[in-house]
Parts: structure tokens; sequence; C-alpha cells
């Protein structure tokens, strides 16, 4: 696919009101996508698709997945449908044999409702990875390791999750202000990030203090994992976003540098 490099990014998604919203987070996604190199291809690394072992889609028209209820019409009338890209599917599956080509499986709102604000015309191929649920984070964070060739051959790696993220104590107020225990909570997991943390941020059960509720459930904090894996030896993590919203879910988003 070429010497085109383009560094992996973790990107908090939040609310998948977010697809329709016009606000300074939409706002970066746009601006960071007009700042880095076009991509090839976008593998998002999703924290809404959990499987028995590790999973890629391999379809050339992906489904365009609403994996959640509740919302306004608006939202559901949303159609965002990149191609997908059988043939870099495979070869990443021949690559990394422990991931598996799914050829009926689609894109949930971790890939769209967040990829349609980078590149709204919809025209790069995009795939998605899921999260197999018998790893232990330093086995996530292995296979992001793993992945990295996939930068220099012009793949656009994204974690799409959230270092923060409790929905049981959401206040759906879109000006809440964070609750102190985010606030703590996200600038804990941010220094381990920006310093040299990831050996505490693979073992925050036992590291981080409170962990059980700012990440009650792993799923949106595992796709930050593959991508502090992809960062090079000797790398610094550049901050990309920074917002709570909702009170509880943090927006941090990061690329490697």
């Amino acid at each position: 696919m070429g010497n085109l490099h383009i560094n992996p990014a973790f990107i908090g998604h939040g609310s998948p009101m977010n697809a329709i919203k016009h606000s300074r987070y939409t706002n970066f996604l746009g601006e960071y996508a007009r700042s880095i190199p076009r991509p090839k291809a976008i593998l998002v690394i999703s924290a809404h698709w959990q499987t028995d072992g590790s999973r890629i889609t391999a379809g050339s028209e992906l489904e365009q997945i609403y994996d959640f209820y509740g919302f306004p019409e608006e939202l559901y009338a949303v159609r965002y449908a990149p191609p997908g890209d059988p043939g870099l599917a495979r070869e990443i599956a021949k690559e990394i044999p422990v991931i598996a080509c799914d050829e009926t499986r689609g894109i949930d709102h971790a890939g769209w409702a967040v990829v349609k604000h980078l590149y709204p015309a919809a025209d790069i191929p995009l795939l998605e990875l899921s999260l197999d649920y018998n790893l232990s984070e330093r086995e996530h964070y292995a296979l992001g390791k793993r992945l990295c060739f996939l930068s220099d051959r012009g793949v656009l790696v994204i974690g799409s999750g959230n270092v923060v993220h409790n929905l049981s104590e959401i206040d759906f107020d879109d000006e809440a202000r964070p609750f102190p225990w985010a606030l703590r909570a996200d600038k804990w997991i941010s220094e381990r990030i920006m310093g040299d943390g990831v050996n505490e941020l693979l073992e925050y059960k036992a590291r981080m203090p409170d962990w059980s509720r700012a990440i009650p459930t792993d799923e949106h904090f595992l796709p930050l994992l593959y991508i502090l894996g992809m960062q090079a030896d000797g790398g610094q993590m550049l901050t990309l976003y920074d917002e709570i919203q909702n009170g509880s879910i943090a927006m941090r988003s990061i690329a490697c540098g």
C-alpha cells in the first residue's frame, strides 16, 4: 500500500448524538482529519463489538449498524456507508492469524459516528476490528503492537471508546458539569498516557483509585490499549482533544507522535 505513514489515534466517541451535533467536538474531528495525510483505509477498533476471538470486517459493502435505542428519529436517518476493503482485511488476517475475517458484520456507531465527521464524503474504505473478550489487558496491548505495520501502509488505525465511561451516572443535560470523580480519573489516565505509565494503565484495576466508578465495564477503555501498543518506542503521545460530556464521559483523544 505504499510508504505513506499515518500515526494511530484513540478517539473518544461518547453518545451516538455526537453523530448529528455541530459542536467543539465535531469541529475537532474535521480539523484533525485535515491535519493528517489522507488515509488509504481506516481501521476502527470498536468498543461496541466484543467477540470470542478477534474478528475483522471483510465485506465489500457493510451494513450501518444502529446499535442504540431511544434516540431521536433524526439520528436513525443518518446514512454513512463507505466501502469495505476485503483485500486489506485478508492481508491483516494473514499477517496476524489470530484475527479472523467476518464477511457479514457491519460497522457500529463507534465507527461510523466518528468517521462521518472525519471524512463526510464516505469515500475511504472503512473496516472494524472487534475486542476479544478472552484477552487480558496485556494481551490487547500486545495485539496492538502487532498492528503497527498498518501505519506504514497508509492505514489510519483508530481506537474508538472513552477513557472514562459510566452510563449509570450520566447526566443527559448537554451542559452538565463534569463530576469531580470523572475529572480525577481522566487526569490520572492522561498523566500516565503522557508519561511512562503504560504498566499502570495495563494494571489499572490494581493501580487506579476508584477505577470501578470510572471504568465499570472495560469495553470502552480497551481500544486505548491497542493505540498505546502501536506507539513507537521513545515516541511521545499527543493530546488531540480534552472534554468530559454528560458529567461522566471523557472524550479525551490522543495520537501517537
